[in-house]
């Protein structure tokens, strides 16, 4: 029988094979053959897998075999993602754009498409979400705003996911189990309190778990996150992920210019032009030399 992992326990892994969404009636509880170990391969959540049932009553079985990946992510640790959907707030708490851009790099660095969702629509009294998202659809990334308090964008939100496995990540505190409650009925997440003082959201997510939302429809909800380092990145490969800077950059009088200080610089000039986001380009400066600082070892 043929299942996905839908999530991993203290070696157990459970198993969803059928089409019952949201019953215990299609998740098995299932140990991996010692074969996985012999060969140093661990199944991962999102991994389709062959399983042998050995107690249909108490939904028991073993996964004799883990069927191909078309992807891997490493942080977090899943297999056969599709596209990544990152969740920020408009305000409360006000988006920090400079850990957007990290994550942004690191799907990019793992070739994995990147949708951001903008919550909290129903409360952006400043009209900020325009701006925010033109930021990014520049850059060459789709863009949605939403609200999961309102139900507003949900559907349209729906249609992006269909038919694909998503991980979903975003800081604490932007609304992310809330929204994921809005897009599935079968598990509802317990939903963290802001810190009227801080601003920042309690941790709710403890556990990678892949939530049937629609046949052949996956979520991975992971853990909140507040920092992300930049893994085996060169600063000059920087600039490369920043899409909206290369039609600037044949203005740029030394080939390899990173942008920062030299005398005369395309990007530099589109940034002071109004063309590129200043925001963008601040961000860009910031991780530059950030990795610039690096030791290297």
């Amino acid at each position: 029988m043929k299942g996905k992992i839908i999530k991993g326990i203290a070696g157990f892994y459970y198993v969803h094979a059928g089409d019952a969404l949201h019953s215990a009636d299609g998740i098995y509880e299932c140990k991996a053959k010692g074969v996985f170990r012999k060969d140093h391969r661990k199944p991962l959540v999102g991994d389709d897998v062959e399983m042998e049932v050995i107690d249909e009553a108490q939904k028991k079985g073993n996964i004799t075999e883990l069927l191909p990946r078309h992807s891997e992510l490493i942080r977090p640790a899943v297999a056969n993602v599709d596209q990544a959907l990152v969740i920020f707030a408009i305000c409360k708490p006000q988006p920090n754009f400079n850990l957007l851009d990290r994550f942004l790099i690191m799907m990019q660095q793992q070739d994995i498409p990147c949708i951001i969702c903008f919550n909290k629509q129903d409360i952006d009294t400043e009209g900020k979400k325009e701006d925010y998202c033109s930021i990014y659809e520049q850059a060459g990334f789709q863009t949605i705003t939403v609200s999961a308090r309102e139900k507003e964008g949900i559907d349209r939100l729906k249609d992006l996911l269909r038919g694909k496995t998503t991980t979903v990540a975003g800081p604490s505190g932007v609304g992310k189990s809330s929204l994921v409650n809005c897009l599935q009925s079968g598990i509802v997440m317990e939903t963290g309190s802001i810190s009227e003082k801080i601003e920042r959201g309690k941790h709710t997510t403890r556990h990678s778990e892949l939530i049937s939302i629609a046949p052949d429809t996956y979520i991975l909800d992971t853990p909140g996150f507040s920092s992300l380092g930049l893994f085996g990145l060169e600063k000059e490969q920087l600039a490369g992920f920043y899409p909206e800077f290369v039609p600037f950059e044949k203005y740029c009088r030394f080939g390899g210019c990173s942008h920062i200080s030299e005398p005369v610089c395309g990007v530099k000039d589109a940034v002071a032009e109004g063309e590129i986001p200043q925001t963008r380009y601040e961000n860009y400066c910031l991780l530059y030399e950030e990795l610039k600082s690096q030791r290297k070892y």
